[in-house]
């Protein structure tokens, strides 16, 4: 059972993450994973806890951005559906990746793409 403080800490992650997400358009699963690991989470489990936060915020983010027309869902769909089938695939071979591997190098990912993001011009 969660106790009250473990829901207010969950609740405030979870607002953290959606405002994150819906203002950088990563879903929000960047900050979802590592918090989660920070939690104890195994990698795996991490990774798929992460999918349920991501549907949720995604779809309030989806309804906020579409008022600002800021949505093209003919693009969105196609490449979803190519999503589809790497989603697939991602989560059979997490399965074979142990806890402290993905933990490094899902950081190296995210330096990776923090430095290419810092230096592009």
């Amino acid at each position: 059972m969660v106790s009250e403080l473990n829901l207010f800490i969950l609740i405030s992650i979870g607002f953290f993450i959606g405002a994150v997400g819906a203002f950088s358009g990563l879903g929000g699963g960047f900050v979802a994973v590592p918090l989660l690991l920070f939690l104890g989470y195994s990698a795996q489990k991490a990774v798929g806890t992460s999918f349920v936060v991501i549907l949720i915020i995604s779809a309030s983010a989806l309804y906020a951005h579409n008022r600002f027309d800021n949505v093209d869902f003919k693009t969105g769909l196609l490449v979803g559906l190519g999503g589809i089938i790497g989603a697939q695939a991602g989560a059979q071979l997490v399965q074979y990746v142990p806890t402290e591997l993905f933990r490094k190098f899902f950081a190296l990912f995210l330096a990776g793409i923090s430095a290419y993001l810092f230096f592009k011009k």
